[in-house]
């Protein structure tokens, strides 16, 4: 088994809240989040920004 598959293993059904998630780092950690099957929520400071990260997202993430 890879590590990927590990990891993914380790975190499907997990539940993490993000602040920034809306650009840099904070998004990059939501996406791959998202490939894991991490159910997110997701903070950040821009409305505008906030909106498209949790729309680019998509799948198990909701905006707070």
């Amino acid at each position: 088994m890879t590590q990927a598959e590990l990891t993914a293993e380790r975190l499907e059904g997990k539940t993490a809240v993000i602040m920034g998630g809306n650009s840099g780092i904070g998004l990059a950690t939501a996406q791959k989040f998202m490939q894991e099957c991490v159910y997110l929520f997701i903070n950040g400071r821009r409305q505008e920004e906030h909106d498209k990260a949790v729309k680019q997202i998509d799948r198990n993430a909701m905006g707070v």
